[in-house]
């Protein structure tokens, strides 16, 4: 017979509840349905407002243009699109938009490794792991440049963890793309 105290009880409750998924998990989602997991925690996706919508479709046509016009190698890809950021089975993330410089990290399943340049575009939702958590998470794995862009705030904040710099542009502001020596996108 186990005698057990009143904390130990409670921190026992505690593990067995807290489920930890993997990127199998996400795959069983039901169609149509999207969520990121973010080191074994499943985050469910609200689909995105037609302003978030818009921006991010200027800002993969602007910057694929870019990317033509200069005979460019890096491949841009919109959300949906899986980013699996560690070599892992607990992590899963689809930012709005990733650019990837190394195209030997696709494949039909995603990005197998650090973007260079990701662009997480702010909802309600999603405010507290764009800020925090995918912040920490891209900068570790070795992303070059972090947009968030904030239509709540009309503001986007420009990581450069190359040259651990952070800037903030209001939408009205030309923002230059640090990986690339000429490119500036103003978001209006």
């Amino acid at each position: 017979m186990r005698i057990w105290l009143d904390g130990e009880v409670k921190i026992m409750e505690a593990l067995r509840k807290e489920a930890l998924y993997t990127i199998e998990d996400i795959y069983k989602l039901p169609d149509g349905e999207r969520a990121e997991l973010i080191d074994g925690q499943i985050y469910y996706m609200a689909p995105p407002s037609w302003k978030h919508q818009r921006i991010s479709g200027k800002l993969h046509q602007q910057i694929a243009n870019y990317i033509d016009s200069n005979n460019g190698q890096c491949e841009v890809l919109a959300a949906p699109f899986a980013v699996f950021l560690n070599d892992d089975d607990k992590n899963y993330f689809e930012p709005d938009i990733s650019v990837i410089c190394d195209i030997s990290k696709l494949d039909e399943k995603g990005c197998h490794g650090a973007p260079d340049w990701i662009i997480e575009i702010v909802s309600p939702s999603s405010k507290p792991r764009d800020y925090l958590t995918k912040l920490f998470k891209y900068r570790t794995a070795g992303v070059r440049e972090y947009w968030i862009v904030d239509p709540g705030k009309d503001m986007t904040t420009v990581y450069s963890f190359e040259h651990d710099t952070v800037e903030q542009y209001d939408f009205d502001e030309d923002v230059p793309v640090g990986i690339y020596e000429s490119l500036t996108i103003k978001i209006e």
